[in-house]
């Protein structure tokens, strides 16, 4: 990727679960000069399946005249450990056996991941981050790193994301771990290994990630004879075939494990104690037709975090409505910073006006 540079930790690095990465290297992306100050930075944490060019999968957010422009932000995005796009992975070498790890890469959590986000943040000298910022697997990690360190993050926003993921999300990632284990390829120790498997994976995620309505509008049956095949099959086929030509079932298949691992209590004397760490100022974002992420997680994250600020989102993608709805994003945003400057928390009635807005259908991949 363009503009990708890669630091390399050259030491032992121990995981939660009791595992150590003989070493670790992470890809990430800066766009924008760093101010003397530093206080300028914007991290934004990356999703699932996400890489480090967040200028590219949010480019609704992310780019000159955009939310966060690099003309004013130093902004920063880095690919997580476990992931395909240059951080260290179960496709990386093993330093200690000279092969790729494949299935012996060991188990990592959100935790790990923030931990190696610090490595770098120390070697780039940055002392604060202005706004920390991520959806889904990237809110995870963001809140996590708020609890780890209360002083570092000044403002925190976090979007269809929650504190510990539910039994509900594990089964939707079991069972696509299911759909890569009988794959017979899996048990080779080859980069496309599980590769069918993870197409059939996707294609159930993408599920969890829309909903009843959004397949309803955007594939929409047609008046077509027997002869032809529908048009939520071929979208389906699609999605799995589109991932297969940019990812791998081994980071698919982990990155599955690090979200099921998200519980920010353990270890803290529970989730409402965790969260009452956080000294970020805080805005939770939660979409009202998330399956995968239920309103009510984010409810319960701006419950339990001090001062923090709820807005539900109306629309119809879904979970996936966190990468696509950029302009009503922007716009939720916007209002929250105009009255954290006044050191007010804003209320439900602030935000009445982007509730009723009407409702935008487009087809999204």
């Amino acid at each position: 990727m363009l503009n990708t540079s890669i630091f390399k930790h050259h030491a032992p690095f121990k995981l939660e679960a009791g595992g150590v990465l003989p070493e670790v290297e992470l890809a990430y992306q800066a766009l924008g000069q760093l101010n003397t100050d530093c206080s300028n930075v914007i991290w934004v944490c990356h999703a699932f399946t996400g890489s480090q060019d967040v200028a590219d999968w949010w480019q609704g957010l992310v780019g000159k005249g955009k939310l966060f422009d690099p003309e004013q932000y130093f902004i920063i995005c880095v690919n997580v450990l476990g992931s395909h796009y240059g951080s260290t992975g179960p496709l990386s070498i093993n330093p200690e056996t000279g092969e790729p790890y494949f299935h012996t890469f060991p188990t990592i959590t959100i935790r790990d991941i923030v931990n190696s986000f610090d490595l770098l943040r120390e070697h780039l000298s940055i002392s604060k981050i202005k706004t920390c910022v991520g959806g889904s697997l990237g809110g995870q990690q963001a809140v996590e790193w708020a609890i780890s360190q209360p002083e570092l993050i000044e403002n925190l926003i976090l979007i269809a994301t929650n504190a510990q993921h539910s039994p509900w999300g594990i089964a939707f990632n079991e069972s696509q771990r299911m759909s890569i284990e009988v794959d017979p390829t899996w048990t080779e120790s080859h980069p496309l290994a599980g590769i069918n498997g993870m197409k059939a994976a996707r294609a159930t995620a993408l599920i969890s990630y829309r909903n009843y309505e959004t397949y309803g509008v955007t594939q929409a049956r047609r008046e077509e004879g027997l002869d032809k095949t529908y048009r939520a099959v071929t979208y389906q086929r699609y999605q799995g075939e589109k991932l297969a030509q940019r990812f791998n079932a081994f980071s698919y298949y982990v990155l599955s494990q690090v979200m099921d691992s998200q519980d920010v209590g353990r270890g803290r004397g529970g989730v409402i104690n965790a969260l009452s760490q956080v000294k970020a100022k805080t805005l939770v974002m939660g979409i009202k037709s998330d399956a995968l992420f239920p309103i009510n997680e984010q409810e319960f994250l701006a419950k339990h975090i001090p001062g923090a600020t709820f807005q539900a989102l109306d629309s119809l993608y879904g979970h996936d409505g966190f990468l696509i709805e950029n302009e009503l994003i922007t716009k939720a945003i916007k209002i929250w910073q105009k009255f954290i400057k006044l050191d007010v928390n804003p209320m439900y009635s602030f935000f009445k006006a982007l509730e009723d807005r009407p409702r935008t259908l487009v087809a999204h991949d």
